[in-house]
């Protein structure tokens, strides 16, 4: 059974939380990205629960800014240092207090972000990193200040940044909403998981509010350069934030057009302890569209 909870943290934020299993038990925490929230995660929060599939604690927190989580107005409370300490907090209150430690940090897109910061700064916290179409921020500050392709394949983000884009994408019932789904060239063309029901739930999340998620766009110098904005050419970033000294497994549709698989190269470069795992059928939304792939793949990781 998935329940949910508001989870209060030391430092003044809640976290919603969906999760499943008993406490007390090796712990999965999954991040989600935009524009989505935790209940993505709700296949992987049951399989892996269950004591046939390793019994773990299963917790998918609805980041700052999402879905009743707290969500600060100021778009510096979206800074990375911020976005990592919530995540600390929930591995102290989900791992057995200070100092807790995850069997493994699973993570996508925005919530992927979040992880690699962690994992760089904390190796200490996780036993592994599972990441699923994330760049990896050495990677992809490199082809955002080099590559014209990166370039334009984020070209989105800066539309996301616009003090506007909450009202525009909520306009006609989220019409510029949905094309993040289902503009992304799948192989299998119709997009079979987007039914009825999944709409509803993100309507249901999108509805609680936009401008938290649009925040981590805001409050990050990693988008394309404009003629107004420097972006990611202004940026650059020691080491000491982007090594990743815990074993880390990587799973990477093929098929995300915001994300070309040129930022797995040189990966390894920051991550020694690497396995990557291409899929050449799936789209950044690989989660809703190829469940049981992520679940074999993410069992695989854990064993």
């Amino acid at each position: 059974m998935i329940e949910t909870t508001a989870l209060p943290l030391p430092h003044g934020i809640t976290l919603t939380c969906r999760s499943s299993g008993e406490r007390g038990r090796p712990v999965l925490l999954f991040l989600h990205g935009f524009p989505e929230a935790a209940f993505v995660w709700d296949p992987l929060l049951a399989h892996f629960a269950q004591p046939q599939h390793g019994g773990y604690r299963c917790v998918a927190p609805n980041l700052r800014g999402y879905a009743g989580s707290s969500a600060p107005t100021e778009v510096t409370a979206y800074r990375a240092k911020h976005l990592v300490l919530d995540i600390l907090a929930l591995i102290d209150a989900e791992a057995g207090g200070p100092g807790g430690r995850l069997a493994a940090l699973v993570a996508h897109d925005w919530g992927g972000a979040v992880a690699w910061g962690l994992a760089a700064q904390h190796p200490e916290r996780l036993e592994r990193l599972a990441i699923l179409n994330s760049p990896h921020p050495g990677t992809f500050l490199r082809e955002l200040q080099q590559s014209p392709a990166q370039q334009q394949a984020s070209a989105y983000m800066n539309f996301l940044c616009r003090p506007d884009a909450a009202r525009l994408l909520a306009e006609d019932d989220f019409r510029r909403l949905w094309p993040f789904f289902t503009n992304m060239g799948a192989a299998d063309g119709p997009h079979a998981w987007l039914t009825d029901a999944v709409k509803d739930q993100y309507r249901a999340v999108w509805r609680q509010g936009l401008e938290g998620g649009l925040n981590y766009y805001r409050a990050s110098p990693l988008r394309p350069p404009t003629a107004d904005d420097p972006g990611a050419r202004a940026v650059s970033l020691p080491r000491a934030l982007l090594d990743v000294r815990v074993p880390t497994h990587v799973l990477w549709a093929m098929y995300d057009t915001a994300l070309p698989p040129a930022l797995l190269d040189g990966l390894e470069v920051y991550v020694p302890q690497l396995q990557l795992t291409r899929v050449p059928d799936a789209t950044h939304w690989i989660v809703h569209e190829q469940p049981e792939r992520v679940t074999r793949w993410l069992a695989a990781a854990l064993d």
